[in-house]
């Protein structure tokens, strides 16, 4: 009986004292839509995909290789917690591969193709994270570029 007793007692006090840290996490705040669930694999996967095509643009000037990482995640997770990162890279690199710049070069794309592509991303940059650290940067590219795009909706002209 007494064994009883100490393992039910030791029982509440395992689920008592893991209650108030469980409660206490509240929400996440990060990103678009707090209130957008992301699945935690998915992220995970998009966050080492950016951290590529982030050492690509930065350090290989590798610009067609980290065009495909972003648009791996922009195709594979439209609600990524830093898909302002994802579209300022696209963005630039594209910009980049239309001055001729970087050690690749872009054989599927003109440079004015590759200009509207960097218009594009920036557009999308700017419309759909006004809070981003890049939107200063996108808004001064986009003037350069001759403004945002407008954003039309599927199936209309």
């Amino acid at each position: 009986m007494k064994e009883t007793f100490l393992l039910v007692a030791a029982a509440l006090l395992v689920v008592a004292l893991h209650t108030p840290s469980t409660q206490a996490q509240g929400a996440v705040k990060s990103g678009p839509d707090a209130s957008t669930l992301r699945d935690p694999e998915l992220e995970k996967d998009s966050s080492h995909n950016l951290e590529v095509a982030w050492h690509y643009f930065k350090l290989k000037k590798a610009y067609v290789a980290a065009i495909k990482r972003c648009e791996e995640i922009i195709a594979g997770n439209p609600t990524f917690s830093r898909m302002d990162k994802v579209l300022y890279v696209a963005a630039e690199s594209s910009l980049r591969l239309a001055e001729n710049k970087g050690k690749q070069a872009a054989k599927d794309k003109t440079p004015e193709q590759l200009r509207e592509d960097a218009r594009d991303y920036f557009s999308q940059l700017v419309g759909d994270h006004p809070q981003s650290e890049f939107f200063k940067q996108a808004q001064e590219s986009l003037s350069a570029l001759g403004g945002p795009r407008e954003r039309t909706e599927v199936g209309k002209p």
